[in-house]
Parts: structure tokens; sequence; C-alpha cells
């Protein structure tokens, strides 16, 4: 739940950007922002707690694209922010005030648990919410109508994941034979193992899996996790994690000397986090990941990046800012569009979005008749001296692989 001194700060901060936003805005003929109230958009993500990391990645993306983007909304607009403190009821608590507030549209709320929760009081109260980022399946499959998601579900991630992973052999002429599984055990690590287990013969990936080891998000030691996927001699570990877990893992696998052929995150969050190389150095190198990134290779995305520095000259452009970034032009189209801050209207507009020029790799944002977006596609990064490289698919990649890893004693 936010503090009250968390919300009065972000409060002011938002409201001295509504006011910069309201000075180029048209009033004339607008009944709804008539009285000069803007309207109002409340972001719902984890800024403190186990997930703090991430979610200030988030609010980072939001903050960027509220600078960049309002004025396209053609009417003031004023971002209220709400923490959940990484607690996943707190979402529902955080909705419920923000609406209270008077938004009629919710970004949110970044993990599994808390974007549910948040869901269920933007259904009751028929307030549209965009959800920036969070996979597990039920999110589309319950049946809210004022639900978005602007990001893949966990079997896309596997579906993508299995794709460049078959990709990434193809292309090294290097093709290993077993996998150890490695897994969180909270929604998003159970979403995914389950999309594993589901797709993987299926998809006729030519690897077995000889083990699948799960560990408490909260764990502070996972000496014993790892030294149990060292113990199966697989070919490959695919852990499933998120920032913390993937640091603590690495530092494990290399105290342990535990030298797999590669180390390749399914559809897995964390080792691309500038939190993650900070911490494991030459180390994290080598590490790959198959997840939704941005196109590097597009104008609009290198300008967006190039703000980005400018405004945090400290921190790195990845997953949770670009998708943060791309719900509040999401929202903003949606407003051009609606010319009214009322929720219905919004949610209209949200229905008939199609944005074909945006940050993220893949095609057009459209939402389908559950709310969410099926163009999202799928990259294999690689960290590589410190930054996470894109290496697959080819027609975006700007570094080649390296594979099988070298080992943590030769770094």
């Amino acid at each position: 739940m936010t503090t009250k001194h968390e919300w009065d700060i972000s409060r002011r901060r938002l409201l001295q950007a509504a006011g910069a936003a309201a000075l180029s805005a048209p009033f004339i003929g607008r009944p709804v922002w008539a009285q000069g109230k803007p309207v109002k958009i409340g972001v719902i993500l984890p800024t403190s707690g186990v997930l703090a990391a991430p979610g200030q990645a988030s609010l980072r993306g939001v903050e960027l694209g509220a600078k960049l983007l309002s004025e396209k909304a053609g009417m003031p607009v004023e971002f209220v922010y709400a923490d959940t403190e990484s607690v996943p009821e707190n979402g529902r608590v955080a909705a419920e005030r923000l609406i209270q507030d008077g938004c009629t549209l919710l970004i949110g709320a970044w993990d599994t648990g808390a974007t549910i929760s948040a869901a269920q009081a933007a259904e009751q109260a028929k307030v549209p919410i965009l959800v920036n980022i969070a996979s597990a399946p039920q999110i589309t499959e319950q049946g809210f109508t004022q639900l978005f998601r602007n990001f893949p579900p966990a079997t896309t991630l596997v579906y993508n994941a299995v794709a460049r992973i078959k990709d990434l052999f193809a292309h090294t002429g290097v093709q290993p034979k077993t996998a150890v599984l490695l897994h969180v055990n909270d929604t998003f690590g159970k979403g995914v193992t389950g999309g594993i287990n589901a797709l993987w013969d299926k998809l006729d990936v030519p690897i077995e899996i000889v083990d699948q080891i799960s560990y408490d998000l909260r764990a502070r030691d996972l000496s014993v996790e790892v030294a149990k996927a060292k113990a199966t001699g697989a070919d490959l570990l695919m852990p499933v994690t998120r920032v913390n877990d993937a640091i603590l893992i690495v530092r494990e696998m290399v105290r342990q000397n535990y030298n797999p052929m590669g180390i390749i995150g399914p559809g897995s969050p964390g080792p691309y986090e500038k939190a993650f190389t900070d911490a494991t150095g030459k180390y994290g190198d080598q590490y790959m990941v198959s997840v939704p990134w941005y196109d590097p290779t597009r104008d609009l995305t290198k300008q967006t990046i190039a703000s980005f520095n400018k405004e945090y000259p400290n921190e790195r452009f990845e997953l949770n800012v670009g998708f943060s970034y791309e719900a509040v032009e999401i929202a903003v189209d949606a407003l051009s569009r609606a010319q009214s801050g009322e929720p219905a209207a919004i949610h209209d507009a949200l229905k008939t979005t199609d944005l074909k020029d945006h940050v993220m790799y893949g095609g057009p944002i459209v939402f389908n008749e559950k709310g969410q977006n099926p163009n999202i596609g799928g990259v294999m990064l690689q960290n590589q001296d410190s930054e996470p490289l894109v290496i697959g698919p080819q027609e975006i990649a700007v570094a080649e692989p390296i594979f099988p890893m070298t080992p943590f004693q030769d770094r």
C-alpha cells in the first residue's frame, strides 16, 4: 500500500508535469476538461519491496513517456502514482484509491498478482486498465472487459523463446542434448514453467529436460539449488528468475565452478537489467535470455533511447522501461482519438488501437477480443561486456552469439 508521504511526493511531481502540459493543450470546445481539470491516469507499480528494481525501471519508462508524449493526447494529462510495495493484494487497494481520486485510466501493475487484484477493482468500477508488464495467461483469461495487455502471455514468451533457442543452435552449429530448469516459484515462474512443460515436446525441441528445481522468490541463498542443478550434469542451465535471484545463481555458479555449455533464461526477466550486470560484471557475460525487447533497428527506438539516456544517464533502457513507455504511448493515442476523459470513451478507443510505429519488437499494437496484443515478438539477448545485445533473430541482430560459454575461471 502506498504511504501517505510517497503519495504526496508523487502527486506534487506529476501535478507540475500536468501543469506544463496544460500550457500547450487546446481547451476550447473540450467539455470534459473545460474547467481546467486534467485527465488523470493512475500508474500502479512495485517501486519498493522485493520487486523495486524493475518497478523503478518501469516508473522511468512512464515518466519518459509522460514527458515526451503527453501533448499528443490533445488535452492536459496528469499521472498519479501508487506503490504496491511488491505486495500483490495492494494492487487492488491502489487501484481503488486512484479511481476514487478521479483516475479514469490505469496503467500497471507489473507483477501478475498485483495486476489481477488491480484489474478486479478496475472491472468493478468500469475503468480501463493497461497492463504494461505481467505475463500470466489468466490475466486475459478471466473475462475482464476493462483490461488491455501490451505484453505477451507466458505461453507466447515460451513459444518465442523456443524459436530463438532453436535458431541459436542452428546458427552456431552446436546442439546441446540435455537441460535443467531452475525456476522461481511465484505465479510468473510457475506460469513459464508450465508453458515450457506444455510446449517443449510439442515444438519438437531436441533437448531433454532432466530435472526441474524450484525456489522461493525471497530466497537469500541458492547454494543448494545450484548444487542440485550442477549434479544433473545437464548441458544447459535454464533459469526462470527475477533479477535478485539471477544474481545469486551466477555468484553460486562461480563459487561452485559450475560451467555448463550455456545459461539460457527462457522468457526470463532479470539478467538484462543494469542491477544484474553491475553486480555480476564479467561473470554475468554470455548469460542469454529470450524475452520481448526493443527493436534496435528502428529510428523511433534510437530516438527514444537517446532521450532516455539524456534524462537518465546512469540507467538502462530495457524491457521494463520500453513496455512502460509504450503503455503511455497507447494511453495518449487512445485519449487523442476518444477526445474525452470518460472511462467508457477511453475504453472504446483502446479497443480500436492500431499503433504501427513503436519501440518494441513486433507488429502493430492492436488488442483482440480478450484485450491481448497478439503481435509482440521475442528476441534472444546475450550479455557481452556487461550490455544486453540482440543476437537473434538475424533481421534485427546487432551481435554474434558466444556459445558454448567461456568457463568462469577463464574470464
